[in-house]
């Protein structure tokens, strides 16, 4: 029996304990790739369980057999370290959907030095991929200078979360008490990059670790509420926006609904002003784009001057041949006015596109077509994405 368009989708707390679970450890450990890290993780996972299992079946405890063995498993990261944490933390999740209020944008004085500072300490977080140029600036903007003394205690495990922390400079550890009576285990140490205290924000739910300052530093700071109305709400509408283009691109309607929604979710928003080049012509490729608003000028080059050969407009995609063919751009690619295209990177490409790889390879033939329209010699044909 199919649900009802309307009917609302409810996240059993099991599947909330795990996914959060995940999270938190991809966040701490900050792996290069979260498909091999996923696949790893949720391995251990279930062999952790199934372990446990057989621990109760026989009434005994897992003893290790020498002090080395006892050593080696207190090295191991564990999986599901934050098991512990009471289960109503996710009473009240965040919902953008039903957040009607826009609240007054919060702009916090700063120089131009702590401005372009600031911009360089959140280029990599994973959180601000997806932002725009204006909804950067609203964090820009938004974002407040804490300065630390080492030793200092920055959020304590089991507080409410008020803050949201990206770290400019100093030295700073994690910690997490597997239970409230036990020591706090050093579990990740932040070496003057990146980010900590999201998670209670966007799951309404206690800190999940302790941070201090290993050494004196500056951390930059979003509040709670800004925090949600940026960041979760942007991404939120992203999502809506990006679904909506994916459903005006014709070779996309073969994907999967869930398919749909993991590109709607990788896709990175670019602008560009009038006149920019977007692709140069024997650049190697590095994604494809789709035309969000505006229009797309195609030029190669012939004899020394660029020939237009084609223009895409909303709805349209370009860059995906070259991918598909794994040759060098054969065409440039212009904005003919102001442009919002959405991007798809090479590898992620490759993942996700791979039901739309006939569609794509037999639309070259359309495109070998048309370069003969226009040069009159298959011999001149390339590959004009």
């Amino acid at each position: 029996m199919s649900r009802s368009q309307g009917q609302r989708i409810q996240v059993p707390d099991d599947l909330r304990e795990v996914l959060l679970e995940f999270t938190i450890s991809y966040l701490l450990e900050q792996p290069g790739d979260v498909v091999d890290y996923a696949a790893d993780y949720f391995c251990r996972l279930r062999d952790a369980r199934t372990t446990e299992i057989v621990y109760d079946r026989n009434t005994t405890a897992a003893t290790p057999s020498s002090p080395e063995e006892s050593m080696s498993r207190e090295e191991e990261p564990p999986v599901g370290r934050f098991n512990t944490r009471r289960k109503s933390v996710f009473a009240e999740t965040y919902d953008p959907e039903e957040d009607d209020d826009e609240g007054e944008k919060v702009v916090f004085p700063k120089s131009d030095e702590q401005r372009d500072k600031l911009a360089e300490a959140v280029a990599n977080i994973l959180l601000f991929r997806a932002l725009d140029k204006e909804q950067m600036q609203d964090v820009l903007d938004a974002m407040f200078e804490k300065k630390v003394k080492a030793g200092e205690m920055v959020i304590k495990q089991g507080d409410d979360g008020d803050n949201f922390y990206v770290i400019q400079e100093g030295v700073f550890y994690a910690y997490v008490a597997s239970e409230p009576s036990k020591e706090p285990q050093h579990i990740h140490t932040y070496n003057g990059q990146g980010s900590f205290g999201e998670l209670a924000l966007m799951y309404n739910m206690p800190r999940a670790a302790t941070i201090t300052a290993h050494t004196d530093g500056s951390l930059w700071a979003m509040d709670r509420q800004t925090f949600r109305r940026i960041l979760l709400k942007s991404a939120f509408k992203k999502r809506k926006m990006y679904e909506a283009l994916i459903d005006s691109v014709p070779m996309l309607k073969t994907l999967q609904s869930y398919e749909r929604m993991n590109l709607a979710d990788a896709l990175a928003p670019k602008s560009f002003s009038q006149g920019d080049r977007i692709i140069k012509e024997n650049d190697t490729a590095d994604g494809m784009y789709f035309v969000e608003q505006g229009t797309i000028s195609i030029t190669v080059e012939d004899n020394g001057r660029e020939v237009e050969v084609n223009r895409i407009g909303k709805g349209g995609y370009f860059g995906e041949l070259a991918l598909v063919t794994h040759r060098p751009r054969a065409a440039s690619a212009y904005a003919a006015e102001d442009v919002k295209l959405a991007f798809l990177d090479v590898e992620t490409f490759e993942r996700l596109l791979g039901p739309c790889m006939q569609i794509m390879k037999r639309n070259i033939n359309d495109y070998e077509e048309q370069m003969l329209k226009i040069f009159g010699s298959k011999s001149n044909i390339k590959d004009i994405r």
